[in-house]
């Protein structure tokens, strides 16, 4: 790499106007793209593009020799970690990926690199580029929980007017936000000014908007008993997985509302369902799961007190263009010799 220049090939889908925007924002990219070597996009942020593209022998040996020959890469070629280990292997100019979800840091672990690989190629996510949109979602789902949309929803397709009953207020419910990044410190500040109490929850126990409390989150198990609800911004590491499991559901005020944004390996499905078949958790309003697509035989899926959304919240029309902001943003710090934002942790790999 240059000093002067950066060298990007691009590695999955990328719209003509973000590509201009990119060389826009920081003329010192050349930008490399062959459209046709890329599969389309079905919808907004599709970065994997349609299953059904494939490319001929001679196309994918093209589109190889051109990821190969990168300083940097914008996205994890065909969003697979073997196509990343293979070019990272096979390019050692490489110094530089850009993934394209927040949680990126998973798909680095699964390449399996070597631990000299790991520290020769910087890895970056797009993390707090969704924290409008997931924060909105989890908002929603609170919302949902507290004024009962699953009696609601059912008592209109049986065309039974009821009668009234009390619902739950926001503004009197205590909020437990598990972790304090960019999409737990927005979820944070929207339950706070809807008049909740939050109490947010990260390692150190720092990050939480004003008007919050912030707790270290070796001290969740204080605060469960007080909880009406508890929102999962958490990545999925070691350290995370099924964190949401028998022990919490057993602490938790009965009828507790949880809503999922973050990754579902923090939470323990099976758990989860015992917890809503006896009570333990009132309303369930999940957009991730340990497994995705979420299986047909999963019970999530037919219980009355859960929503399943097909982890569709972070989409935004406009989040490829921050995305790309984002990347010519890293791209100056990288050619000017500042620290990256959003750099993959290789330990815990968030």
């Amino acid at each position: 790499m240059s000093a002067s220049t950066l060298r990007v090939v691009v590695a999955t889908p990328l719209a003509d106007d973000d590509a201009e925007r990119i060389v826009t924002l920081e003329p010192r990219i050349e930008l490399i793209r062959d459209a046709s070597l890329l599969p389309p996009m079905r919808h907004a942020a599709d970065f994997a593009g349609d299953p059904a593209f494939r490319r001929s022998s001679t196309q994918q040996r093209a589109f190889e020799k051109l990821v190969d020959s990168a300083d940097a890469l914008y996205g994890i070629p065909d969003v697979d970690p073997r196509a990343l280990a293979r070019t990272v292997r096979a390019n050692p100019e490489l110094r530089w990926v850009q993934t394209m979800a927040a949680g990126g840091g998973s798909q680095v672990r699964a390449a399996q690199l070597e631990p000299r690989e790991l520290e020769r190629v910087a890895f970056t996510t797009s993390a707090g580029v969704h924290g409008g949109p997931l924060a909105e979602f989890a908002v929603f789902g609170v919302l949902a929980g507290a004024k009962d949309l699953p009696r609601l929803a059912a008592q209109q397709r049986w065309r039974r007017w009821t009668s009234r009953w009390a619902m739950k207020q926001v503004s009197d419910m205590t909020i437990l936000v598990l972790g304090l990044g960019g999409i737990g410190r927005e979820t944070a500040h929207k339950l706070q000014l809807l008049g909740a109490r939050v109490i947010g929850f990260s390692r150190s126990g720092d990050g939480a908007p004003e008007g919050t409390v912030g707790e270290r989150i070796e001290r969740l198990g204080d605060h469960l008993p007080q909880a009406d609800a508890i929102v999962v911004t958490l990545p999925g590491t070691t350290a995370t997985e099924s964190l949401l499991g028998d022990i919490v559901f057993d602490a938790v005020k009965p009828g507790v509302i949880v809503v999922n944004v973050g990754r579902g390996t923090v939470i323990d499905e099976p758990a989860l369902t015992r917890a809503l078949a006896d009570g333990r958790v009132g309303f369930a309003a999940l957009d991730v799961f340990a497994v995705e697509p979420l299986s047909g035989e999963s019970p999530l899926w037919d219980h009355p007190n859960v929503l399943v959304s097909p982890h569709t919240a972070a989409l935004d029309p406009r989040e490829e263009r921050r995305i790309a902001e984002l990347f010519a943003d890293n791209a100056g710090r990288l050619l000017d010799g500042r620290p990256l934002r959003n750099v993959v942790d290789t330990v815990e790999f968030y």
